[in-house]
Order: structure tokens, then sequence, then C-alpha cells
């Protein structure tokens, strides 16, 4: 659409003051009381009319122009802010009168400045606009606003829709033939990977050293997980049996199969907390947890214990007594109550 244009001050002049007694007044007489002037009376010079001073006044508000400014309409002169209040528009944004060049659209009137695009606020005064749902966007964002209508990406090179496979690049979408890869610049495609700050073709990325997920055989830009002799994406390397992923919890491997502490177990049989070998003898079980009996020992001093040993829980880990009574008061009278308030919940 199409913007009119209107000006309210064009018309804005600045007087000048002389001395009667500095120009030739012959039968000269105010424009506002058709009476002469006095041989040294001061005048007002305008536009060659001459007024005396206590009669060139505003013809709303009969005061004196600030500064000498006037403007002038249909013959007859207002100060500035008589002529707002009397023809001046307001503005449809900020409300202030508008004294100089109007933006007229969307049924109101705006200061240039002012009549912005509703998306981007990006000043719309000397270029077209669309009207989209009451509202006032620039070209570019009319077009994207379309593009998501229809659930498609809009190019933020050329401003047009993506109607196939887009290219991400610093977070905008792209048409992917706008780029070239940086290494054989061959023209990308929708798979394109970035690098360093570069662009580069699929098969150039893959041949730069970069990990291949030994899951989806796609190259890996973030963490990376080892494991099983290969390379895995974080969310990739999960549990041969729940396919839950692991993200950097403690696994079991198994045949070449990695697997989750309680699958494991009720596949394999108990894993030693120490040695994570399956215990094949004699099972020490604490905390929820199992070891081999010669490998259950205090956590602090490693004091070897047996199922006569007096141990006391801290940290999920066994600590012989010895050990405990080192311990600062304040510290035992906090566990107490810990193991009181367990016993009380049946845990």
């Amino acid at each position: 659409m199409t913007m009119d244009e209107d000006a309210t001050s064009d018309n804005s002049s600045v007087v000048t003051f002389c001395d009667s007694a500095t120009m030739s007044l012959g039968s000269a007489v105010c424009q506002r009381c058709g009476e002469g002037f006095g041989l040294d009376e001061q005048i007002v010079n305008s536009n060659g009319q001459m007024w005396h001073t206590y009669c060139f006044v505003c013809a709303q508000c009969f005061q004196p122009f600030p500064e000498g400014r006037f403007f002038e309409f249909e013959g007859r002169k207002y100060c500035e802010h008589d002529f707002c209040v009397l023809f001046a528009p307001s503005c449809a944004k900020c409300g202030e009168f508008i004294s100089g060049r109007v933006i007229k659209a969307m049924n109101a009137s705006w200061h240039p400045e002012c009549f912005r695009c509703f998306s981007c606020s990006k000043i719309l005064a000397d270029e077209g606009f669309i009207k989209n749902q009451g509202r006032a966007l620039c070209k570019d964002c009319n077009a994207m606003e379309k593009a998501k209508g229809l659930g498609k990406y809009f190019c933020f090179k050329c401003h047009s829709i993506i109607d196939g496979g887009h290219l991400k690049w610093k977070g905008e979408p792209y048409h992917p033939y706008h780029f070239n890869c940086h290494s054989c610049g061959c023209e990308l495609k929708e798979d394109a990977r970035e690098k360093d700050g570069n662009l580069y073709c699929l098969r150039c990325h893959d041949k730069m050293g970069i990990p291949i997920c030994g899951a989806c055989r796609r190259p890996i830009e973030e963490r990376v997980v080892h494991a099983l002799g290969k390379t895995w994406h974080v969310e990739h390397f999960v549990c041969a049996k729940c396919e839950k992923p692991f993200l950097g919890t403690r696994h079991y491997e198994k045949k070449g199969l990695a697997y989750c502490e309680i699958h494991y177990h009720q596949l394999f049989g108990n894993i030693c907390f120490v040695c994570n070998n399956i215990i094949n003898g004699d099972v020490f079980s604490a905390f929820n947890k199992a070891w081999c009996v010669h490998h259950f020992a205090c956590s602090i001093c490693d004091k070897k214990m047996s199922q006569k040993t007096k141990f006391f829980e801290f940290d999920q880990k066994p600590v012989c007594k010895g050990c405990y009574d080192k311990f600062p008061g304040e510290l035992k009278k906090r566990l107490k109550k810990a193991y009181d308030e367990a016993i009380k919940s049946g845990k």
C-alpha cells in the first residue's frame, strides 16, 4: 500500500522588527487596525506588510508570537500552539501534534519517524508497506509472516520463501545455494556442516578428522562419548536393553554392548562396586550395592571389613568405626539424624 503525505509547517514564518524612522512609510497603515505609525515607533514588517507591535498577535489567543514565529492559514496568522490545536493532526503513535511532514496511512496520521513496521520497527515513511491483520508491515516482514503461515522458512538473504530444504547459518535460515563449501567450493546443500566459523559440504567435513557416531553414522560436532572402541553422540550412547542414554552415568560392557546397572545385573548377575566385575562367589550387599567379599573396605582408610565388622554409612559408602569416631561431633549428629529419619520413613 502507498501513503499520502501532507505538511502543516511549510507556511511558518519569522517576522522582522524595524524602526519607523528608518523606513519611508508614506501613507502606510497597520494591517490590523488601519492606523498610521508614529515617527519613532517600532513596527513589524512581514512580507512587505506592516503592523503595530501590539497589533501583530495570534488570531486565536491574541498574544504576541514567541520569537516572532507564526503560522499562516487562510490569510490568518497563529502562534504554533493554536495552529496545532486548530489545524495540525495528532500522531497515532505518540499522540503529539504533527507540525511538519505528515504521513497518512492506516486511517491515521503519523510523524514520519513514528510510522514503523509492527514487527521489526523499520521506518516506513519512505517506502511502501503492506497491511496485514490490521498491522503495517514492511515487505520483508510480511513475506516472513506469509512463510510462517505456510509452515516454511524465510530466506534471510534473498527474502523469499524456502520451498525445499534450508541451511541454518548464525541462527538464521537460508537457501543452501547461497553458500559454497569453504574447502572445495561446491554449492552447498541442506546437509552442510559448520566448523570453526566456516561452512563445508558433508564430504569435506567428514574428511577433516571429525568423529563419526557409532549409532547414526553422522559427524559429532559437540560432546563426544568414547566407549566400546567407538565414538558416540551423547544422546545416542544408550543401554542395549532399555535404550535410555547414559548421559555420563556408569555403564557396564558385555560382548561389545553397553548396559545400565539395572539391566546388566538382571541379565548377568551381581556386579562388584569396586572391580566392576560379576560377583561369582559370596556377595556383600549394602546401600543397594554389591561387593566381592574381599573388596568390601572402609571408603576412608581402605581397611577391609567383613559381615561382622561394625560400619557406618557416609555419602552412600561404608566407613569403619575407627574413622567414624574421628568425625566432628556436629557431623555425627547430622548423620545420626538422617539415619533416624530414614528408619522412620522406611527407607
